[in-house]
């Protein structure tokens, strides 16, 4: 069955938005994107934008970019977490955030960050995937 008939208030609470990337409906108009596919879209949109990107909205965003040429190292996976907390807690406030992982592959010079969270209003956890790519193999371990 599908998640609305358990939880008819998420829906609601959650909402729609705009789909990212954006795209066109089969009717010409703009697709929207609903429920908990909206709040994975938000999170990664939170997370690929610099803070000062946004004109009207200078705050929005994460510090992520910052690290991209930084070394992998036990210093840089702490501060992605601490940067992803950070943006997640300020700028999604429909998710209860439980907790941030760092991974490391230094063979290919990227960090997989899971994000696992919880839908206010709802008793599932959830979690996300988010790839950030490093510098160039062969900086300090």
């Amino acid at each position: 069955m599908s998640e609305d008939y358990y939880y008819p208030q998420l829906k609601d609470y959650i909402g729609a938005g705009l789909a990212f990337p954006l795209q066109v409906n089969v009717q010409g108009g703009v697709q929207l994107s609903s429920s908990i596919h909206n709040i994975e879209e938000s999170i990664i949109i939170i997370l690929r934008t610099d803070l000062g990107e946004r004109v009207y909205r200078p705050n929005f965003g994460s510090k992520l970019s910052e690290l991209v040429f930084e070394p992998m190292n036990v210093q840089t996976l702490l501060l992605i977490r601490l940067y992803v907390e950070q943006a997640l807690e300020m700028w999604e406030p429909r998710i209860i955030l439980k907790e941030v992982r760092a991974d490391p592959d230094p063979i290919r010079g990227r960090v997989d960050i899971e994000i696992i969270y919880q839908p206010k209003n709802s008793p599932d956890t959830r979690s996300l995937v988010y790839p950030f790519y490093l510098s160039p193999i062969g900086q300090d371990q």
